[in-house]
């Protein structure tokens, strides 16, 4: 067969590029309005910061602490440990009764999903102290394990890649059912039903400053129903999907924007409508836009269990697990909540204890206050390395913050507090 001829200056793309100059107005105008709707895209997901602010610490500095024999809200510490956690454990309770509960007095109950052993109730019990309200519960099974709708040797397969893939705790099976649990249980455990707030420990944390206020009742009286001492970077691998379920959900139930899910995004600058084809990413909404990753640590957080037992909480939770993310991928408790508070609260009903140094997993968020100038800049929490030593006041009462901890960086504490102003 003979070659096919072409005549010379006939290639495609020099073709190509006599349209382009040919119709340079045109593409130039095509380009000018995609940068445009992209520009305000993104504009569109400023978080505008509310005049007066919102969410101002409770005190700051130290009072006189209320003693134990006064009034009390119906609330409750809780723990979920394991026996073997009993060294943590005590570490815990000992940091939160030095620093606050001897002088108030709240009760406390502590999760297993195994019998404890006498040996961590004795030691526990001892580091609460003598004639205090301490109960040592176990799970029921319906609470802890699969449900009937996982295909169980899919989510294994999903743990064993995780494992592989060196996700932190994915190849564990107990801790996907601790994620679970915490995300959708733990407030309707019967020795938890009686109180309405409830104050999450962990085994190995500690507070270093003192806390010689009631939060409890501070929550109740500014009508705040989560509170929170730490935001920080999730990580992505873990929850690649996450985002994207609850964003659908969003639509579904055509829930309203608020600015605390407006905090939680990172919109694209790819225009319309090639935005769209990045939905197939993880951790972007279907529309393309991607979660920041910030969320609140929920190892601490104080809450009012009336949220998560609320009908909307509860849709959430069902909606979630239904769709089997808690094992067939590592949905925390940390980020569902999280996500869960910024689509159904809003910003006035957060409370960050901006004045309490805490400390988990070596990784700690200390007390300093922002300046007059950064706070109109929207920095509510300055960085540690720009605080130390240069006489900037501190928030906190007696805080004393551990040199071998690392400073969590503020920049999702900061983002999510444009939200309060």
């Amino acid at each position: 067969m003979p070659k096919l001829l072409t005549r010379p200056g006939s290639h495609p793309l020099r073709s190509l590029s006599r349209t382009a100059q040919s119709h340079w107005k045109l593409i130039l105008a095509i380009a000018s309005l995609l940068l445009v709707e992209a520009y305000v895209h993104r504009r569109n997901y400023d978080v505008p910061r509310p005049s007066p602010p919102l969410d101002a610490p409770f005190y700051t500095g130290c009072q006189d602490p209320v003693l134990n024999t006064t009034a009390r809200e119906s609330a409750v510490f809780m723990m979920l440990a394991r026996n073997s956690e009993v060294k943590g454990a005590v570490s815990s309770v000992r940091s939160v009764q030095e620093q606050f509960n001897d002088n108030f007095g709240y009760p406390w109950v502590f999760l297993n999903d195994e019998e404890w052993t006498e040996d961590f109730k004795r030691k526990v019990g001892k580091a609460v102290g003598e004639g205090a309200d301490v109960k040592f519960e176990v799970i029921p099974k319906e609470m802890w394990g699969y449900p009937e709708w996982i295909n169980q040797d899919r989510a294994k397969k999903s743990m064993q890649d995780m494992k592989n893939r060196g996700i932190q705790y994915g190849g564990l099976e107990s801790y996907h059912h601790m994620c679970r649990f915490q995300s959708g249980f733990f407030y309707d455990h019967p020795a938890l039903l009686p109180y309405k707030y409830y104050w999450r420990v962990e085994p190995s944390i500690s507070f270093t400053c003192a806390i010689t206020y009631d939060p409890f009742v501070e929550m109740a009286r500014h009508k705040k129903r989560y509170g929170y001492t730490t935001a920080l970077w999730e990580r992505g691998q873990t929850v690649p999907s996450l985002f994207r379920k609850l964003s659908l959900f969003r639509n579904e139930y055509r829930l309203p924007n608020s600015t605390l899910w407006t905090a939680m995004i990172d919109a694209s600058w790819m225009p319309w409508p090639f935005r769209r084809m990045l939905a197939a990413l993880r951790n972007r909404d279907e529309r393309g836009d991607l979660w920041n990753m910030c969320h609140f640590w929920s190892n601490f957080e104080i809450a009012d269990m009336d949220f998560f037992r609320g009908d909307a909480y509860r849709a959430v939770f069902d909606y979630l697990d239904r769709d089997g993310g808690f094992y067939y991928e590592r949905w925390g408790d940390a980020p569902v909540h999280s996500l869960a508070a910024a689509m159904l609260l809003q910003p006035q009903e957060l409370h960050h204890f901006s004045d309490w140094g805490y400390i988990h997993d070596d990784l700690q968020v200390c007390t300093f206050a922002s300046t007059e100038q950064e706070k109109a800049r929207g920095v509510k929490i300055p960085k540690y390395e720009d605080s130390d030593g240069d006489g900037r006041k501190e928030l906190g009462c007696r805080c004393k913050c551990d040199d071998k901890a690392r400073i969590v960086e503020p920049v999702c504490l900061n983002r999510i507090g444009l939200t309060t102003g």
